[in-house]
């Protein structure tokens, strides 16, 4: 909360608390004040002295601001077209003055960029592609359309396997690491991401596959293990396997053991796919009953090949199961069969 601006008396009409803006916006105050002093993105009157109270015009162009700068746009470009749309008059630049102590200070833009990595999406991301910053940005200040505008682009422009391994999955982490520290804060950021990167990669990728029905091959099944309930690194890879002309089959979220089984004798796949989120779901007995499970006509019956996919397994290699180490290394052993 920005504790120079305190929020007790003050009527809605009054405007927004720049505090209270950074957390609607998934911001540091710090990076919206920076961004006044900049470009002149700040409110455009004063009120009660030093205090500042955000229009819902001064929202507006921030939150321009927010979407331009996510897509990757710098700070100084985005700044001047989110102030064009709201017809504000751009800034004219001011001389830096030296602190009083003479000591050199540190240039604008690498305060601003340290700002930007370390909170602006309010998120721990680490050292990670732009794409994947301004994805999180967009998230955490639930903007949907912006969310959706960024996944259509990164997609079409990397591909589906970069886009996964470097830019959503570690957004996808970054949510979930972040809601799990701060109880149920940040749920709804990652069920906001969650279902938008699940549409896009079934518009994107899958709707443009050719249909399974022309293809002549075992498919692979695909699925979670009883209890498991993530299913979007299955849905990529369901995704990436179909742009590469491999029928598939996905089950989804919580198969139960019986069905599981009962689907590899009814269809004969190539391979299965088991996913685990997490050492409670992980089930090697299971794993190797599906390994074992044989079909077939009688006399050539065979088995299927089981990989054993997502951090639920651990690291460890288990004998007669392959262990993939991520998207792009599970489509080489499936390509490969």
């Amino acid at each position: 909360m920005d504790v120079s601006e305190p929020e007790a008396d003050v009527p809605p009409s009054a405007g927004m608390t720049t505090g209270s803006l950074a957390r609607r916006l998934g911001v540091s105050p710090t990076t919206l004040r920076s961004w006044d002093r900049r470009y002149g993105l700040g409110p455009a009157t004063r009120a009660q002295g030093r205090h500042r109270r955000w229009t819902p015009e001064d929202v507006a162009m921030v939150v321009e601001m927010c979407r331009l700068t996510a897509g990757g746009i710098p700070p100084g470009e985005a700044a001047k077209a989110a102030k064009s749309q709201m017809g504000r008059p751009q800034p004219q630049p001011v001389a830096p003055s030296r602190p009083p102590n003479h000591a050199v200070a540190a240039p604008a833009d690498v305060i601003e960029s340290v700002t930007a990595s370390r909170s602006a999406s309010g998120l721990p991301l680490g050292n990670v592609r732009h794409e994947c910053k301004g994805l999180a940005r967009a998230a955490v200040r639930l903007d949907a359309v912006a969310v959706q505008e960024q996944l259509t682009a990164v997609i079409r422009a990397y591909g589906l396997v970069v886009t996964w391994e470097e830019i959503l999955s570690p957004a996808l982490q970054a949510v979930g690491r972040k809601w799990q520290s701060a109880g149920e804060r940040y749920v709804e950021v990652e069920h906001l991401l969650s279902w938008h990167i699940s549409a896009t990669i079934r518009h994107v990728c899958v709707a443009a596959a050719p249909a399974q029905r022309e293809w002549k091959s075992a498919p692979v099944i695909l699925a979670c293990l009883p209890g498991e309930q993530h299913t979007l690194p299955l849905e990529a890879l369901n995704a990436a396997l179909a742009e590469r002309g491999v029928a598939t089959l996905m089950l989804g979220s919580a198969v139960p053991a019986e069905a599981l089984t009962a689907a590899v004798q009814r269809v004969g796949p190539s391979a299965v796919v088991l996913w685990s989120q997490s050492g409670s779901t992980a089930s090697l007995p299971l794993a190797h009953h599906v390994a074992s499970t044989r079909w077939g006509i009688r006399g050539a019956r065979t088995q299927s090949h089981v990989l054993l996919a997502g951090p639920g397994w651990g690291r460890g290699q288990r004998p007669g199961l392959l262990r993939p180490r991520g998207l792009q290394d599970a489509l080489v052993m499936l390509e490969g069969l």
